[in-house]
């Protein structure tokens, strides 16, 4: 038996490849006459075998029956392995670039032209075609990629994945001049809500946005010092009334310390501001200390001078670079993981999902990877999650014949709101539901709450399940204690205001809003891989359950 099927599957190998499925009938019909009752059936099944794999290779995947195998756990492996650590370090060099939401969105436009993706302006007519792909940013600080699958018609679905670009953190004020105790200080304000006192003796850096006279016109032009320049030392201990708590004034404690007078050379008085205050709107001069300005102009470069300033937008970071650090390297230190994580798998997923030229041609949806700024203050803004822009982009594309092409697109389509979720703390253990745990390297996070503070649905949730599954990439479910406060994410906002499908998820973290956070580099490759998967696949599993 064993020599006739190896003489068999000689001749086969022998042969050209589209008559092989008649060659093997025509050997078996004449071999199988011959042949006792057991070769026979070894024969009918060989050439069983044949004919599967032959049709296999000639047939177009255009069926939406759901996949059975999932990737093995060996392909999705732990936290020790090269495929991890690799993702994990390409994030990191991506967070400490990203030092505030337009140098991520920065960040993000480079990865996506370098990827073959064109920049579109908001307020131009598009021509979107089948199987190209496109960016548009808002203010800087938002972006939205998407990739038009070749067998897109209008009216299909669209699968998207969002994430947003913003982090609490402290931002210099209109008018920052303050100083005390011949200490010349910069005025910040709380943005989101941060654990302020992580804020406290730490090596300060500064970046943003400026705008700028140059040649008689405004420019726009992005900043980072990338140096530490300022600081907010803690009160000692031995000054505290109370050493066992730790209080914070968010207006007369938060006050980083820029310069001594000394140093300034200040003999002992006080900088002192403009004699005659400018009767010209765009001079900010007396609103700033003038090393301060100096220090942005030194950053802007080209010959810039404080004059020359007509508006600033700086954030303050710890200029401490993110690492990956533990005694087996399977942890992510860093600032902004909250929710840069997002932003990265999203936008990466995207470009991922595309690496498979024949799906993306066979594709009849609209992948979406959508990163905003101002969820950490309500989304309440034209770039923030709440804006009609995300309505107005979708529109453009779903544009076709019928005036209801966009309304029967969203009945199609799901999203996944990408943001930051609480490990459960083993110092804080009482603080977590006692069946709702997530760990570090256990996998991604579906977030549920029945008050829907999360979007999270059961369809979403078992779409995203099978997709999970074909993935190889391990699910983890949280919700909070019926005592404890839940935050929220963009993903109840875009839900409602779209009337679209959604579930929310996130990388398991602790520390958040720190302004140094914690996380695991499992996560990174498991939200991106899950991210392609569900690019890939969103419309074949989603249709059955319309």
């Amino acid at each position: 038996e064993v020599c006739w099927q190896r003489r068999l599957i000689m001749k086969l190998k022998a042969s050209p490849l589209e008559p092989k499925v008649d060659q093997a009938r025509k050997t078996a019909s004449t071999s199988q006459g011959c042949l006792p009752q057991p070769l026979r059936r070894a024969a009918r099944s060989l050439t069983k075998c044949v004919r599967s794999q032959s049709e296999e290779e000639d047939m177009v995947q255009t069926s939406s029956l759901l996949r059975t195998k999932p990737v093995s756990s060996e392909e999705m492996a732990g936290p020790a392995s090269v495929e991890v650590r690799k993702a994990a370090a390409e994030f990191i060099t991506f967070l400490n670039k990203s030092v505030t939401p337009f140098h991520a969105v920065q960040e993000c436009a480079t990865r996506l032209k370098a990827a073959g993706f064109e920049e579109l302006k908001e307020c131009e007519q598009w021509k979107v075609e089948p199987k190209k792909k496109y960016f548009v940013t808002k203010n800087r600080s938002a972006i939205l990629a998407f990739a038009v699958g070749g067998a897109y018609k209008p009216g299909n679905g669209f699968s998207v994945v969002v994430g947003h670009t913003d982090s609490p953190c402290l931002r210099v004020k209109p008018i920052s001049r303050q100083q005390g105790d011949k200490f010349i200080q910069v005025g910040v304000s709380t943005y989101g809500g941060g654990l302020w006192r992580t804020w406290f003796d730490r090596d300060l850096s500064l970046a943003g946005e400026v705008a700028l006279k140059k040649d008689n016109k405004l420019v726009r032009k992005l900043i980072n010092i990338g140096r530490p320049i300022m600081c907010i030392p803690n009160l000692a201990i031995h000054l505290e009334t109370d050493r066992t708590k730790f209080e914070c004034n968010n207006e007369t404690n938060l006050r980083p310390i820029l310069e001594s007078f000394a140093a300034a050379g200040l003999d002992g008085g006080a900088p002192k501001k403009p004699e005659t205050p400018s009767c010209d709107p765009r001079d900010i001069c007396g609103e700033h200390h003038s090393q301060f300005l100096d220090l942005v102009c030194e950053a802007v470069g080209e010959g810039c001078k404080p004059a020359d300033l007509v508006d600033l937008d700086l954030y303050l970071y710890d200029s401490q670079p993110a690492a990956i650090i533990g005694a087996k390297e399977e942890f992510i230190s860093g600032a902004r993981l909250d929710n840069l994580v997002g932003t990265y798998t999203a936008v990466t997923a995207l470009i991922n999902s595309l690496d498979d030229d024949a799906a993306f041609t066979s594709c009849p949806n609209v992948r979406v990877a959508a990163c905003y700024d101002n969820e950490e203050v309500g989304s309440q803004s034209a770039q923030g999650a709440e804006t009609a822009f995300t309505e107005h982009v979708l529109r453009k594309l779903a544009a076709g014949g019928s005036t209801t092409e966009f309304e029967c697109a969203i009945g199609k389509s799901m999203l996944i709101s990408a943001d930051q979720a609480h490990a459960a703390h083993p110092n804080y253990s009482a603080k977590h539901e006692e069946n709702h745990r997530p760990a570090f390297h256990g996998g991604v996070v579906v977030k549920v709450n029945h008050n829907q503070r999360y979007a999270t649905t059961m369809t979403t949730h078992a779409v995203l399940k099978q997709i999970a599954y074909e993935a190889g990439v391990p699910l983890q479910k949280m919700i909070v204690r019926n005592d404890s406060p839940c935050g929220s994410t963009v993903g109840p906002i875009l839900s409602s205001r779209l009337g679209l499908a959604t579930i929310d998820v996130g990388c398991p973290q602790l520390a958040m809003h720190s302004i140094r956070e914690f996380g695991d580099t499992s996560s990174i490759l498991q939200a991106q891989t899950l991210y392609t998967m569900f690019f890939k696949r969103l419309h074949d599993v989603l249709e059955p359950m319309l």
